[in-house]
């Protein structure tokens, strides 16, 4: 009881404070001139504010610190902010902490993103992973990024690289980005899977294709939906399929 006594007193002697300071107010207007009116548009509503909070009776921390408890909401919806900008270090955050957002920025905007002299990961600490610069670099051939797929058993085998665009469908992307992705196999030399949703006018921009087809038959259908040789020979002979790939599930 004693405690709770304490928290109701602290509430009351807020609004008598306020109380007090808008009275003071008014008497040192009366003396000494009415422009020190102008404060009580400050005192005033803080008293009213006070008012309303020791009476409410839907937040304890307001009606028990009347005003000065809106500081606590306050606090708690700019906490985000303020652990951004003043608490978070740069290697915290999830998934991606300040360092790689900074390089994500950095590269948006065509600026230099490298830091010199030092690191600030510790490449000592336990299950950290980087590659150091050999002396002696090896030479790496065109081979050795590259492998046959298919045989003499195949018409067409296929020189593939060993870094290619994954399934992603036009549907799941827009239509640029779809392109940007075809244009970049083009310059890479390398391959683009085209998804389960098919091959669409996007992905014919010269890159070669992995034409990925799925339960929906999408790019060797019918009208009611089952599988057309027909449209799935027109599709297989296209010059950019270079592969068929089957998706089960």
């Amino acid at each position: 009881m004693k405690k709770n006594d304490t928290t109701i007193s602290i509430s009351k002697l807020i609004v008598l404070l306020l109380g007090f300071t808008n009275a003071a107010v008014v008497t040192l207007a009366v003396f000494f001139g009415s422009s020190l009116l102008w404060w009580l548009l400050l005192t005033l509503p803080l008293l009213v504010l006070a008012l309303k909070d020791a009476q409410q009776t839907q937040h304890a921390i307001l009606r028990n610190y009347p005003v000065v408890g809106h500081l606590r909401y306050l606090f708690e919806k700019i906490r985000p902010e303020l652990r951004q900008y003043f608490f978070e270090a740069d290697l915290d955050g999830k998934p991606f902490n300040r360092r790689q957002r900074s390089i994500v920025y950095q590269r948006a905007k065509n600026e230099k993103q490298t830091v010199a002299f030092g690191m600030q990961a510790d490449p000592a600490m336990p299950g950290y992973e980087w590659a150091a610069h050999s002396i002696y670099p090896t030479t790496l051939h065109e081979k050795d990024l590259r492998v046959w797929i298919g045989n003499e058993q195949c018409a067409q085998p296929y020189y593939a690289s060993i870094y290619n665009i994954g399934a992603m469908s036009y549907g799941a992307l827009s239509k640029t980005a779809i392109r940007s992705l075809n244009e970049g196999a083009k310059l890479g030399g390398f391959a683009h899977n085209t998804g389960e949703g098919g091959i669409s006018d996007y992905h014919l921009f010269g890159g070669d294709l992995i034409w990925q087809i799925g339960t929906g038959y999408f790019g060797c259908r019918d009208a009611q939906g089952r599988f057309s040789s027909a449209a799935y020979r027109k599709n297989a002979l296209r010059p950019e399929v270079k592969m068929i790939e089957l998706k089960l599930s």
